[in-house]
């Protein structure tokens, strides 16, 4: 075969490759929900004048091709092998990190955004007759920073927490020293962005030293580990694909202790640890459920305050730590709870509210307007 006959077939099985992944994209059903993503997948774009105008219907065309082409689980892997084969330290995000460990690059914040955010922190205390603290967690990209490539850049988490600290009137919990001291433990999950529930009892103990409580002992608990089989949310997003599973671990059994589940208008008895999730991919949702607008957590165990807790999904493995000091541990949501703050705490006798989220999530989050309502 000559070269010319060689270029024209490659050409055509080219062609008839790519005509191919469209006819079949385009018979198959929609996929409504990746489960290997863990997130629901674009459907098909509304075309309307306003869509037209603003951009709209074009980027979700674009986001609906992506997501609704055949094989795209074997093409977002690809990627990433493509990635990290030719030489590249980071892929969707993610920075391949020593120890197989994925860690996210984190933006830095937009300081408008900050010093609005924190001026509704400090709403907060001034409209609640109770001590108001606030928290924020580092990313494993902080704390592990020896894990990061040569020269990885990532927002400089650490002194950007000491700043807001230093202005805010809320009490400051200290998280970051209280992972960073313990930074040689498996203290995030490699392919997750949460925590792991040890680190949750260090952060659970940096709470109760910044409200003068005592602090709880590892040695008094019973590790169990309940999955060897968790690929987190970095592992979806990146692509990553050849990285060992994580564990998930508990130590505070849930005897002793009531949970109140709003995942609708309606309350619905809940559990520290739901089994069923085990079993999928969302195995994070082990804790507590998953997402809800509100969850109240009663603990028969002691006699300690009412506790608000503002907070994102890290609290989710951190809630059965705060059973052991709190008599009741109220778990609110801002991305999907529009109850106002003040009322809640005046309504249901709180004695002390909590602000708490990862570092990233704070700066990326747009609803802690709530927070002076």
């Amino acid at each position: 075969m000559s070269k010319k006959h060689f270029n024209l077939f490659l050409s055509i099985l080219f062609c008839a490759f790519i005509g191919g992944v469209l006819v079949i994209s385009t018979i198959l059903p929609d996929r409504k929900f990746s489960e290997l993503e863990n997130r629901s997948l674009q459907q098909v774009p509304k075309l309307s004048l306003e869509n037209l105008e603003s951009g709209k219907f074009m980027d979700d065309a674009e986001a609906y091709t992506e997501d609704q082409v055949v094989g795209r689980d074997l093409w977002v892997a690809m990627k990433a092998w493509c990635e990290r084969l030719s030489g590249k330290k980071e892929n969707s995000g993610f920075y391949f990190g020593a120890k197989g460990t994925l860690l996210q690059h984190v933006e830095d914040p937009d300081p408008d955004k900050l010093e609005k955010d924190m001026g509704y922190v400090d709403a907060l205390v001034g409209n609640v007759s109770v001590p108001v603290y606030f928290g924020l967690i580092p990313s494993s990209s902080c704390v592990w920073a020896d894990r990061l490539p040569k020269g990885a850049p990532t927002a400089d988490e650490a002194s950007i927490i000491d700043q807001v600290y230093f202005s805010t009137g809320a009490s400051t919990i200290d998280v970051i020293g209280a992972l960073s001291a313990h930074s040689e433990e498996d203290i995030y999950y490699r392919t997750d962005h949460h925590w792991t529930s040890l680190g949750a009892f260090y952060g659970a103990n940096a709470i109760f030293e910044a409200m003068g409580l005592e602090p709880i002992r590892l040695e008094d608990y019973t590790k169990t580990t309940v999955s060897t089989e968790f690929n987190g949310t970095s592992f979806s997003t990146s692509g990553v694909r050849w990285l060992e599973p994580d564990c998930i671990d508990t130590y505070i059994p849930e005897d002793g202790v009531h949970v109140t589940s709003w995942f609708s208008a309606n309350p619905e008895e809940g559990h520290l640890y739901v089994d069923s999730f085990l079993s999928v991919k969302d195995k994070y949702s082990y804790f507590l459920g998953g997402r809800q607008p509100l969850c109240v957590i009663q603990s028969e165990k002691n006699s300690g305050p009412k506790v608000m807790l503002i907070r994102d999904s890290y609290s989710d493995s951190l809630a059965p730590f705060l059973t052991e000091r709190f008599s009741e541990v109220h778990l609110y949501d801002a991305r999907n709870n529009m109850n106002s703050v003040k009322d809640y705490v005046a309504e249901n006798g709180i004695d002390a509210v909590i602000v708490l989220y990862s570092f990233p999530n704070f700066m990326d989050d747009h609803n802690l307007f709530l927070l002076s309502r």
